[in-house]
């Protein structure tokens, strides 16, 4: 108890006093995931509406797939990244493993299914007779699939919340293709693991506190977003 105690007394510490490795580990973190999450949601998005506005075969099969990987765990994306960004790998010549773009092209392959999933199900759940009620007004297909988007609003913001939350508390994909390397691509979930293996328990406790309040801060905007567009 008193260890726990001793961890969240060095948090509120680490953040009065702006500690620099913290300041950076959290900011990297937040960088990070950010742009994941919103690479995720410009892919996510778009082939979400289109999975789900078109009807062709294999349709119900791509779905599946989709489902499939939004429970796709972070240590198999790390896996197949890092064999694709070795040295010896298709795109080893980069040179972007061990990097935070290795991180963030890791972290946008599992968001993307999550945002994907929650896409096609909210662009589903909308009437089948909206469609034709909006282009019967005159509108475009353009004009059609950004009608049906501000009308799911409500739950792809939920998704994009989804997105966030499973990027910025993952660390399997991040340590095998960041490599945890201090001051470069070393984040908060990394930095906790690592703060645990040396038996400095409090410093993982305080770590672990900073990425809770992060996470909270984050989705509380986009909570209070979301809940501004409800419709009353």
């Amino acid at each position: 108890m008193d260890v726990i105690l001793e961890g969240f007394t060095k948090a509120f510490q680490l953040l009065a006093s702006l500690d620099r490795e913290v300041l950076g580990i959290a900011l990297l973190s937040l960088k990070v995931s950010g742009l994941a999450t919103l690479f995720s949601l410009v892919i996510g998005l778009s082939v979400g509406t289109l999975v789900a506005l078109t009807s062709f075969p294999g349709k119900k099969i791509l779905v599946s797939v989709v489902n499939t990987g939004m429970g796709l765990p972070p240590v198999v994306v790390g896996l197949f990244v890092s064999i694709m960004l070795w040295r010896n790998g298709p795109l080893g010549y980069l040179e972007l493993l061990y990097t935070p773009t290795a991180i963030i092209i890791a972290q946008t392959v599992i968001a993307t299914p999550i945002v994907m999933g929650v896409t096609i199900g909210a662009m589903q759940n909308l009437p089948a007779t909206l469609r034709l009620q909006i282009l019967a007004l005159g509108a475009t297909r353009v004009q059609m699939v950004w009608m049906l988007i501000k009308e799911a609003r409500l739950p792809l913001m939920a998704g994009v919340m989804a997105g966030f939350g499973g990027v910025i508390s993952e660390v399997g994909a991040s340590i095998m293709v960041g490599g945890n390397v201090r001051g470069y691509t070393r984040v908060l979930t990394t930095a906790t693991v690592m703060e645990t293996g040396r038996g400095n328990f409090d410093m993982a406790i305080a770590l672990s506190v900073i990425l809770l309040l992060f996470c909270f801060a984050v989705n509380y905007i986009l909570t209070y977003i979301q809940q501004r567009e409800r419709p009353r």
